[in-house]
């Protein structure tokens, strides 16, 4: 059952009546067939039409629409094999940031990517995608390994920000940040990293600091989110419209800037009308970029990869 979004309205009491129609269809003897088709027409343009002309507050609440593919759907849909690695070999193990060896199209790849869940339970287990010092610890300890063993690093952005608890801060949270952002960028295997929902400050930037940053088209990233951003500039979080559109959070907005590099595109609808062909089309746009970079000397990807994000903001 589809859960729809405060701007989907309209969306969904047309496929209430088209769901009714349906229904009756199967005990009236009248013949519906064509009125349902010109129901099933129009809802298809509504939805179309709402999702080509979409705020930037309202690509966020599909960024985090509760049915949107994460972590595990993606690599169940984009990826031959995923063989998982935990712990940080430090404290312990952090399920909000997930990572091992995968196969993606006959690549073998290192995969890392945040993990929000889908219910109660996992999303508890996850910490919501928050990730905690000893996630990105993990992330470094992966990426390590993959430059190793001479494997580019494919990273799946998810969060809202990294954990804000005590104790993550008593743990060392802002350094394992800040050393798995040098990590991504010491690496001297290609990277590549997508943003598949919320790309939220420090959290989202210490996996996604890699030579090609990619978007999915309704998916936002940020160095604070619109709520936080509201709450500060003018005390109070209902601003949070107002403030999603002067940050330009979007992957159209991004896009120009020159932050990512490429969108890629979603189901009409959104990523979770069908997580199937959201992952198959990460899956392809992961592997060109990775056929794009192969066969870089590590020193220049290291070096497009430093000059990449000194160039940023750059006038």
């Amino acid at each position: 059952m589809i859960t729809y979004l405060e701007f989907e309205k309209p969306v969904a009491e047309l496929e209430k009546r088209i769901a009714d129609l349906r229904a009756a269809a199967d005990t009236d003897e009248v013949d519906i067939s064509n009125e349902l088709q010109r129901l099933e027409i129009k809802s298809a343009d509504l939805l179309a039409s709402t999702y080509a002309a979409l705020s930037p507050w309202q690509k966020t609440q599909v960024a985090r629409h509760p049915s949107r593919p994460h972590f595990h759907d993606l690599v169940r849909h984009a990826f031959e094999e995923f063989v998982p690695l935990g712990g940080d070999r430090f404290y312990g193990e952090d399920e909000a940031i997930m990572g091992g060896f995968a196969r993606l199209d006959g690549r073998r790849v290192m995969l890392i990517g945040h993990e929000k869940g889908h219910d109660t339970e996992s999303r508890l287990r996850h910490n919501f995608g928050m990730g905690k010092p000893e996630g990105y610890r993990k992330a470094v300890r992966l990426m390590e390994m993959a430059a190793r063993f001479g494997l580019p690093v494919v990273t799946l952005v998810d969060t809202s920000g990294a954990f804000p608890g005590v104790e993550a801060e008593e743990r060392g949270q802002a350094e394992a940040i800040a050393r798995s952002t040098e990590a991504c960028l010491a690496l001297e295997v290609p990277m590549v990293a997508i943003v598949v929902g919320e790309g939220g400050s420090g959290g989202a930037v210490a996996l996604a600091s890699a030579e090609r940053v990619l978007m999915l088209e309704h998916a936002v990233y940020s160095v604070i989110s619109p709520e936080g951003c509201a709450s500060i500039l003018w005390r109070s979080a209902d601003r949070a419209p107002d403030a999603a559109e002067a940050m330009q959070i979007t992957a159209q907005h991004l896009k120009r800037l020159g932050v990512i590099d490429r969108i890629v595109p979603e189901p009409v609808g959104g990523a979770h009308r069908d997580p199937a062909a959201t992952g198959r089309a990460v899956g392809q746009a992961l592997g060109e970029e990775l056929d794009a970079l192969a066969g870089i000397d590590p020193v220049e990807l290291r070096r497009q990869r430093e000059e990449r994000f000194l160039q940023l903001g750059a006038s």
